[in-house]
């Protein structure tokens, strides 16, 4: 079967070329809006003020959270440091799914927010990282 007929074969050319440009398109979109609930969370805790309270966290605690958030975000968009900010952003958005869980709130708009912005961190540090791409190959 030809090239051209075999839809599920990807060029290793297009692989390399495509991938990491559209790794660092999904992962722009990670780090703004990782940066916009930091951002938030420094400057306008008032406008999150009911989802603190409906999850049991006191609003002083955006002076704390909210730079953790923006050095997850840095650490995430600097290629040499990408997968630390992978695993911190990961293990970030896992204490938010809990506190959505712990209060009853299985499948909510918050939790499922955070399942995909965790899932997308992955995919875009995949496409834009070969050494993710070696170690998890799931293209063949």
């Amino acid at each position: 079967m030809s090239e051209t007929m075999n839809h599920h074969h990807v060029p290793d050319a297009m692989t390399r070329d495509h991938a990491p440009w559209a790794g660092r398109i999904v992962s722009a979109f990670v780090v703004v809006a990782l940066i916009a609930d930091g951002t938030i969370q420094l400057f306008a805790p008032a406008q999150i003020a009911s989802m603190l309270q409906e999850t049991g966290f006191a609003m002083d605690l955006t002076r704390i959270v909210g730079p953790i958030i923006l050095v997850c975000a840095i650490l995430y968009a600097i290629p040499a440091t990408a997968v630390l900010g992978a695993i911190l952003v990961t293990g970030f958005l896992g204490g938010a799914i809990c506190a959505h869980v712990r209060i009853g709130e299985l499948g909510s708009p918050p939790e499922l927010i955070s399942l995909l912005l965790g899932a997308t961190t992955w995919g875009g540090l995949y496409l834009r990282d070969p050494r993710i791409r070696a170690v998890l190959p799931l293209i063949h």
